[in-house]
């Protein structure tokens, strides 16, 4: 995720730290000392370390879940939102994805549970109603903050683990994509009924209701692409007509392609026709910028970009595109050579087509009624 910084890695999950994490710490520091001094920045500061520390953990639950299914988790994100773990995919069996969305609240439910022994009793409701008073007990206040990160992950909506618990519910009956469909409904219903609450109350919740909404309507539309690529294979989806660059060509080279043709980025092929690279229209400004037009495109181009057979399933590639980060995925033949790409483009225009395909024809309109034949017409 752009903007954020590694901070650690565990069990091959890189842990990330989003640099508005810590625009919201310099926040709440900034507020704790103006309202109480060093003390008080200082506990609140702690409060909201441990709190995400919390959020990790519980992400992490998440993280250990999906590996017994033989998922990985490349990396973790802490946001002030809360935490994102990026998992390669989701488990789309219902068993599978049930354990793996219960364990990020169960390992929640543990912590409180701890916190409850040590403190000898659940606290009084009153330290869960009243978390920024500095008069209420550190683990008071953590205890309840657990309590409230698993009640409110588990709302029935998207991205919340609560939706992904529906979903795998209704999946043992329904299948995975019909399953997703109801889901995301419920999802945009709740965020209707959050943002009504928000109108009338908290504001806070009208914020909460447009995250739940967009979650859900994104987690609809991944789950039709998932399940319109699984009929496909990439060259179905490949652009096959496009213009590329020899390893030896310069940013000026591409640039003169970028204003001649309507590709945003060009892949760099060798002689041997396989794929060394690619220019992104990003990439060519910086470097008209820092080092000029004759800069090679060697220098300029993203290597990590990853390729499919033309005979694999479009779902393959898709799952190397689902981050967002990667401008096309190669498409290449038996002997390696780049016969085509998959950008995210030319893939939602090939959704939007299959989705226009599988509805059925409109009926054609019923000619108005004529005037009646007179009886008296000869």
């Amino acid at each position: 995720m752009q903007w954020s910084i590694p901070v650690g890695t565990v069990k091959g999950t890189v842990i990330r730290i989003h640099l508005t994490f810590v625009l919201l710490l310099v926040w709440i520091g900034t507020t704790h000392y103006a309202r109480g001094g060093r003390q008080d920045a200082i506990e609140g500061l702690l409060f909201i370390i441990l709190l995400f520390a919390c959020v990790l953990l519980h992400e992490f639950g998440h993280v250990f879940a999906a590996r017994r299914y033989g998922i990985k988790t490349p990396d973790i994100t802490l946001l002030p939102i809360g935490g994102v773990a990026q998992m390669e995919r989701i488990p789309e069996k219902p068993s599978e994805e049930l354990v793996v969305a219960l364990a990020g609240p169960a390992v929640n439910v543990v912590i409180a549970l701890v916190l409850a022994l040590v403190l000898g009793g659940l606290p009084a409701l009153g330290a869960g109603l009243n978390i920024e008073k500095p008069g209420v007990s550190l683990l008071e206040r953590l205890a309840w903050v657990n309590v409230s990160l698993v009640l409110f992950n588990l709302i029935p909506a998207f991205p919340m683990d609560g939706g992904r618990v529906l979903r795998a519910l209704l999946a043992l009956r329904l299948g995975h994509a019909r399953a997703t469909r109801i889901a995301a409904g419920v999802g945009q219903v709740v965020a209707f009924a959050l943002g009504a609450a928000g109108l009338f109350g908290n504001p806070v919740l009208i914020f909460i209701a447009l995250f739940v909404y967009m979650g859900a309507a994104s987690e609809g539309a991944a789950a039709g692409v998932r399940e319109a690529s699984r009929s496909l294979t990439a060259a179905d989806a490949a652009v096959t007509r496009f213009e590329a660059l020899s390893p030896t060509a310069t940013i000026e080279d591409a640039v003169e392609r970028l204003l001649r043709t309507s590709q945003h980025d060009f892949p760099v092929v060798d002689g041997a026709g396989r794929l060394r690279g690619v220019v992104t229209r990003t990439g060519m400004i910086g470097a008209l910028r820092a080092t000029g037009p004759g800069t090679p495109v060697l220098d300029v181009m993203r290597r990590d970009i990853p390729t499919v057979g033309t005979g694999q399933p479009l779902e393959d590639a898709v799952r190397l595109m689902q981050d967002g980060s990667l401008p096309a995925v190669g498409v290449v033949d038996t002997d390696g050579r780049l016969v085509g790409l998959v950008t995210p483009e030319n893939l939602g225009e090939l959704m939007m087509v299959q989705a226009l395909r599988s509805k059925p024809p409109p009926r054609p309109a019923s000619p108005p009624p004529g005037p009646s034949a007179s009886p008296w017409t000869r």
